[in-house]
């Protein structure tokens, strides 16, 4: 099998739910416990938040074509990014990477057009929700994404920084979410993008009148089928 290269760390919640992802889909298929090889490079989330809030896209693009070369020396044949926002520097990130890398966008968007949508609702970080790289992702598979409006946009990303990210997981926040995702399905939105690998913490399947994509979940999903090749 092919050896996995996780950048982790944005955050340490994902993160953990990539690891056991991937090792418990592995198990459930082949009841064995013969799961590749995983590296994680956890990254100090503070200091890629506070790079991503300043704009400073170089810098952090940067950061992770090292943390890769770091990775690939270690061993990894591929590697992934644990995040959506980090995205927006995909194509750079690969450039400067000795290793290939799976692409969260990507991965979405086949399993978008898998389901038979072709509109969807976009929640994650602010950056996810109003740059366009997530939205062009998903046009190449001839899906459009549908966002929330401003305020509702403000309230899903301080639930995320200031709560999900550490963990934190509120009754209240929950409600507030659903009312979004909510209000996303009765604009049009045949099901919900979870564009942000903190967000299935508290959005889940059973909860939501529209089919959700956990984007945590495909994505690591993606790296088995891959280690499996």
């Amino acid at each position: 099998m092919l050896r996995i290269g996780i950048l982790g760390g944005v955050s340490a919640e994902s993160t953990a739910s990539y690891y056991l992802t991937i090792t418990r889909e592995y198990i459930r298929r082949f009841g064995d416990a013969g799961y590749p090889e995983i590296f994680i490079y956890s990254v100090s989330f503070a200091e890629y938040a506070q790079l991503q809030h300043a704009g400073c896209w170089d810098e952090l693009a940067a950061r992770m074509g090292d943390a890769f070369k770091i990775l690939a020396r270690a061993g990894a044949d591929f590697g992934l990014i644990a995040a959506n926002t980090l995205h927006i520097v995909f194509e750079v990130v690969q450039a400067r990477s000795p290793i290939p890398l799976l692409s969260i966008v990507d991965a979405t968007a086949r399993a978008v057009a898998e389901a038979g949508l072709t509109q969807v609702g976009l929640l994650g970080t602010r950056i996810t929700m109003e740059k366009a790289f997530f939205r062009h992702g998903l046009a190449r598979f001839g899906i459009a994404a549908l966002v929330p409006p401003p305020g509702e946009r403000e309230l899903v990303h301080r639930v995320i920084y200031e709560e999900l990210v550490h963990g934190r997981v509120r009754e209240d926040s929950r409600r507030e979410l659903l009312k979004v995702t909510e209000g996303l399905a009765q604009r049009g939105a045949q099901g919900v993008i979870l564009g942000c690998t903190e967000l299935p913490l508290l959005i889940k399947p059973e909860d939501t009148p529209v089919p959700v994509f956990d984007t945590a979940r495909i994505h690591a999903l993606a790296a088995l089928e891959e280690s499996l090749k």
